[in-house]
């Protein structure tokens, strides 16, 4: 990535997803690879104004760009374009869609009956999972763990970020993450794609994309993303 580009809207943000392919949100393994290094301070979190509109920007942008947005690289979010997530989706998941991963053991159980609350009530907010999914204290454990591990398998995604509003309808708080498949939220262009090549070639195509647009990581430490 270019090293003085800068993100000064969420325009701009949208075309460096597009651009890239895989944009982190936080900083990593990886110097300037990521929205937090290079986005115009103004429009980062501070403490004084307590605005964040790079955290705003999230739930339009998925909706207008159709990317992926989950906990990707080191349960650690990420924004993966709609053109190089099948891909992505297949290396992780090795090629298993989750019923075939759960039937040759390669899924526990807990994560079976996650993985289906989200595929029968897809789209729906993380509050109504947990409820309806008793995951809270005294109830099932491990939500967190679980979410996150199906977002690093590419099982489920981030498809909006949803407001809460008061009885006068006024917005507040933080977006509430919306969890999808990737299956319900982009369709027949994930669907059709997803298992067109085997796994390896899935990741060498990954790879040698990742290694032309960040020039300053050594591919080792593009391996350790991926990984």
């Amino acid at each position: 990535m270019n090293a003085n580009f800068i993100i000064k809207s969420e325009n701009d943000l949208i075309k460096a997803i597009n651009k890239f392919g895989f944009l982190p949100f936080f900083a990593n393994a990886v110097d300037g690879f990521s929205v937090e290094e290079h986005i115009a301070p103004e429009h980062w979190y501070t403490a004084v104004s307590g605005q964040w509109d790079a955290w705003e920007w999230k739930g339009s942008i998925i909706r207008k760009t159709g990317c992926a947005y989950g906990k990707f690289f080191n349960r650690k979010a990420v924004y993966i374009s709609k053109e190089w997530f099948p891909d992505f989706a297949n290396y992780r998941r090795d090629g298993y869609d989750f019923d075939a991963r759960y039937d040759d053991g390669l899924a526990g159980y807990a994560d079976k009956v996650l993985f289906e609350l989200v595929d029968n009530n897809a789209p729906i907010i993380s509050k109504k999972l947990k409820k309806i999914g008793d995951y809270r204290k005294g109830g099932v454990k491990g939500f967190d763990t679980i979410i996150t591990r199906l977002q690093e398998q590419c099982y489920v995604l981030t498809s909006d970020f949803v407001y809460m509003t008061d009885k006068y309808g006024k917005r507040y708080g933080w977006g509430v993450a919306e969890y999808s498949t990737p299956e319900k939220f982009m369709g027949a262009d994930f669907t059709e794609n997803v298992y067109k090549r085997e796994p390896e070639q899935s990741y060498r195509l990954i790879l040698e994309h990742l290694k032309k647009v960040l020039p300053q990581a050594s591919e080792s430490e593009i391996k350790r993303l991926l990984k």
